[in-house]
């Protein structure tokens, strides 16, 4: 083991070298360090006599852990022009071809860039995440738990981890460094978009769904170390000089695999149905996340909402019970609930399992589907709560229409789980830019051949009978 993971340390030894020989990278590193701590103090001086005005406390106590989020994010967004570029700056220097010629294996090759893309910005975050903390130690501000310290230096991590391994990836597939450097972007605002959602539990004190926050991300990002592994090609990187859009050949390879070469509309959905067996592994998959999902959201529901129940007053239980009594006769919402509405909303629902699932390797996709799974299991344990029958109510109010619904929802979210998995695995012979045209063929051919049949068919059932369904069980 240890003879192997050897020439990852010679790689990872030339590119720091590299590194540090070049004073415009260290120089705005070691300013950023430096002087972002000392900033990001002023100002919570700053934000403390002004909240001090109003007795916040609460944002006050979770304003180091948001300030620590956001100094160890900095550091990472300048170091990440070395990762971007380890592979296309040595093309475009030159110095690529003696070390793509070594006795080296691929994934020792990527590895070694890898661990410096990683090692250079995670120093620079945590030493200036430790200036910090000293300039805090200072001020009359409460310091972080230790769990919420280590969740923060973890986030850093994967941020870090995320981020890099992105970067690596646009660097093997890019074909110059002002390419590479503009598609930064790409990884630069979902990030912050990420860390966004992040502060937001950190004001919350939701600690509990950080760390399902911190797997989520370092499940992406070992998705996107496959992923560079898998399409990782020496030949490719020194065959290619420029990159051209294609739109006539991106058609071509989109028409060729949604048509599967059929002549009739019967011979195209026979194409369907054989997508459909290729993606079989993927609805077993979702299945199961289901079961999982229903499980969860009864849990969840019957957990905490019978604990508030159990601690509420009685004046509290009876303005419960007054709200229930004023909820919407479904008589009159029967003929307000139009079959175009539920089809386009469930449809939109099915497009954004896809978009998450495509940018995500089928993780955020897989994630809203148990959210609209989890619904399920949670509004059965609540009617359940209320002291009714839910067998009944769901015999009536959701199997009829939900026979079209959930299998329809399943295989979309399949469809995103199957993608994810496909752009991790190696495709010999095929760029990665083909693989993902191909796999939108399959997409698209599987969401107008089967996906909108059944919602359609789940939206008029949803619309006339249902609602009449469930009147006549609950009049009784």
């Amino acid at each position: 083991m240890f003879t192997k993971l050897r020439p990852v340390w010679l790689v990872a030894g030339r590119e720091l070298k590299d590194q540090f020989r070049d004073w415009r990278v260290i120089a705005p590193m070691l300013i950023l360090i430096l002087a972002f701590p000392f900033l990001m103090d002023e100002f919570a001086k700053q934000t403390v006599n002004f909240l001090n005005q109003y007795e916040a406390n609460l944002i006050l106590d979770r304003f180091v852990p948001f300030s620590i989020m956001i100094i160890g994010f900095f550091p990472i967004t300048i170091s990440l022009v070395v990762a971007l570029e380890s592979f296309v700056g040595e093309k475009e220097r030159g110095t690529i071809e003696p070390i793509l010629s070594a006795p080296l294996d691929d994934w020792q090759l990527y590895f070694g860039k890898l661990l410096v893309g990683m090692a250079t910005p995670l120093v620079a975050s945590y030493l200036s995440i430790g200036l910090y903390l000293i300039l805090v130690a200072r001020q009359d501000l409460n310091m972080p738990s230790t769990m919420v310290m280590v969740q923060l230096f973890l986030l850093t991590t994967v941020h870090a981890m995320l981020m890099v391994s992105a970067a690596i990836v646009i660097s093997v597939q890019s074909t110059s460094v002002k390419a590479a450097n503009l598609l930064a972007s790409f990884i630069v605002i979902p990030v912050a978009l990420l860390m966004q959602g992040e502060a937001v539990l950190l004001f919350w004190g939701n600690e509990h769904v950080l760390w399902l926050a911190i797997a989520g991300v370092l499940i992406i990002s070992l998705l996107l170390i496959r992923v560079g592994i898998a399409h990782f090609e020496r030949e490719y990187l020194l065959g290619r000089e420029i990159d051209v859009i294609n739109l006539r050949w991106i058609w071509r390879t989109f028409w060729r695999n949604f048509t599967g070469g059929a002549k009739s509309f019967r011979g195209w959905y026979g194409g369907v149905f054989l997508s459909m067996r290729r993606i079989a592994p993927a609805v077993l998959a979702v299945v199961l996340v289901a079961l999982v999902s229903l499980w969860m959201g009864y849990d969840w529901i019957m957990v905490n909402v019978s604990d508030v129940i159990h601690r509420a007053t009685p004046d509290r239980l009876q303005k419960i019970e007054a709200s229930i009594d004023q909820l919407p006769d479904l008589t009159n919402m029967q003929g307000s609930i139009n079959a175009p509405f539920l089809f386009m909303n469930n449809t939109r629902a099915v497009a954004l399992i896809f978009v998450l699932g495509m940018f995500s390797f089928g993780v955020l996709g897989i994630l809203l589907y148990m959210l609209n799974i989890g619904i399920i299991g949670g509004l059965y344990a609540l009617i359940e709560l209320l002291g009714m029958n839910p067998l009944p109510m769901f015999a009536a109010g959701v199997l009829p229409h939900g026979v079209f619904e959930l299998p329809a929802l399943m295989i979309g979210s399949a469809i995103a789980l199957y993608m994810g998995a496909a752009l991790v695995t190696p495709q010999t012979g095929k760029s990665m830019g083909e693989v993902i045209i191909e796999l939108l063929a399959d997409w698209v051919k599987i969401f107008l051949g089967i996906v909108v049949p059944l919602l359609a068919i789940a939206a008029v059932i949803e619309a006339y009978v249902t609602p009449g369904l469930l009147i006549g069980v609950m009049t009784k």
